[in-house]
C-alpha cells in the first residue's frame, strides 16, 4: 500500500474537527505543505501503519499526551518524538513542566480534551493552553509522517513546518532513542 497524499485543507473529511479548525487559521504558506492522506484506521498504529504503507520509523512520529501534577493542579501537554524514539517522560518533559509526577494521560481524558481520536492525535489543533513538545530530531526530518485527528489518515509534513507551528516549542533530547 501507498499513501495517497492531497493538500490537507482540501481534505477536510480526512482530519478531526480540531484539526480543520487550526488549518484554516494558520498562514497559508504553512498550510499548503500539509498533506493528508487516508489510511486503513485498523493500521493506525505505528508499527503497523509503518510496515503496511513502507514508511520508515524514522519518517514517523508520535504524539503523545501527557498529564503534569502538583498537587491538585493538572497541566496537560503534548509531546512529539520520531517513532525511534520515546519520550523521557520523567526526566525532561517533567521538568519542562515544573510538576511533581507525569505521566501518560488516560485515553478517555486525551480524546475528549483534544477532540481528536486516540491513536490519531496530532499537534494541529491542541487546546490553546496545552504546551506542544517536540523533539529536536522531528525538525530534520523531510515529511514527518503524524496522526490526523482521526485513526483513518495520516498528515505528511516537513518537520521545519511543524516547528513553526503555533505554539510548538522545539526541545532538545525531549526523547531518547529506542535501545535495539
Amino acid at each position: 500500500m501507498s499513501l495517497d497524499l492531497r493538500n490537507a485543507i482540501d481534505s477536510p473529511e480526512l482530519l478531526a474537527t480540531p484539526v480543520v479548525s487550526a488549518l484554516a487559521e494558520l498562514d497559508p504558506v504553512l498550510a499548503s505543505q500539509i498533506s493528508v492522506a487516508s489510511i486503513d484506521a485498523s493500521l493506525a498504529d505505528t508499527a503497523a501503519f509503518c510496515e503496511a504503507y513502507g514508511i520508515r520509523l524514522e519518517d514517523s512520529a508520535n504524539c503523545i499526551v501527557v498529564a503534569g501534577r502538583r498537587g491538585d493542579d493538572v497541566t496537560y501537554a503534548a509531546c512529539v518524538v520520531l517513532a525511534t524514539t520515546r519520550a523521557d517522560v520523567n526526566g525532561a518533559v517533567r521538568k519542562l513542566l515544573g510538576v511533581r509526577k507525569v505521566s501518560f494521560a488516560p485515553m478517555d481524558e486525551a480524546t475528549a480534551l483534544s477532540g481528536m481520536e486516540y491513536g490519531g492525535i496530532t499537534p494541529i489543533g491542541l487546546p490553546g493552553e496545552w504546551r506542544v513538545l517536540v523533539d529536536s530530531r522531528v525538525i530534520g526530518v523531510a515529511a514527518a509522517i503524524i496522526g490526523a485527528g482521526i485513526r483513518g489518515a495520516k498528515i505528511s509534513l516537513p518537520g521545519s513546518v511543524l516547528a513553526a507551528l503555533p505554539g510548538v516549542e522545539v526541545i532538545e533530547d525531549l526523547a531518547k532513542p529506542i535501545q535495539a
